[in-house]
């Protein structure tokens, strides 16, 4: 199985540019807590993500508003992978980097899908085991490795799989 089998597609999208306000009503709006961030609307080339988490801790507990651009609290360098990325390849990534979500990038570097550990969870006749999901979720939920790079935000890690 692959990931454009289970991935969300043509997942909300926001600029660095757009607000925090913006970016969390595209999230109630699409019932999501994580928006890939793109250079624009109209390329869809994947900078980097925005979470509820960013907002809430690199924004709100920082004293931010709501006008804060989303460039002030985005996570850049998303980890991504291809549409044709093999399940366990994602699993491994998201273990890997402790990330919930990855975003699904076509060869251009354009959003077209994202996939949640909710998304690996639920998806049948996988190439995967029960075990092997409750292990990826285990391995994303463990504390927080501190960062090579000295970030405020371990998972900001960069890399396609």
């Amino acid at each position: 199985m692959k990931a454009s089998d289970i991935m969300t597609r043509d997942p909300a999208c926001v600029t660095p540019e757009d607000s925090a306000r913006q970016a969390a009503q595209l999230m109630a709006d699409h019932d999501c807590g994580c928006l890939t961030v793109v250079d624009s609307h109209g390329s869809n080339k994947v900078i980097g993500v925005i979470t509820d988490r960013d907002i809430a801790v690199r924004g709100v507990a920082r004293g931010r508003g709501s006008d804060t651009l989303v460039r002030d609290l985005m996570t850049r360098d998303a980890t991504t992978c291809p549409p044709e990325a093999d399940l366990k390849e994602v699993e491994r990534a998201m273990s890997d980097r402790q990330v919930r979500r990855i975003v699904v990038a076509d060869a251009d570097g354009c959003a077209c899908g994202i996939i949640s550990q909710a998304d690996l969870a639920r998806a049948s006749d996988r190439d995967v085991s029960e075990k092997d999901v409750a292990r990826v979720v285990e391995r994303i939920s463990e504390p927080a490795r501190a960062s090579a790079k000295g970030t405020d935000d371990a998972r900001s890690a960069t890399s396609r799989i």
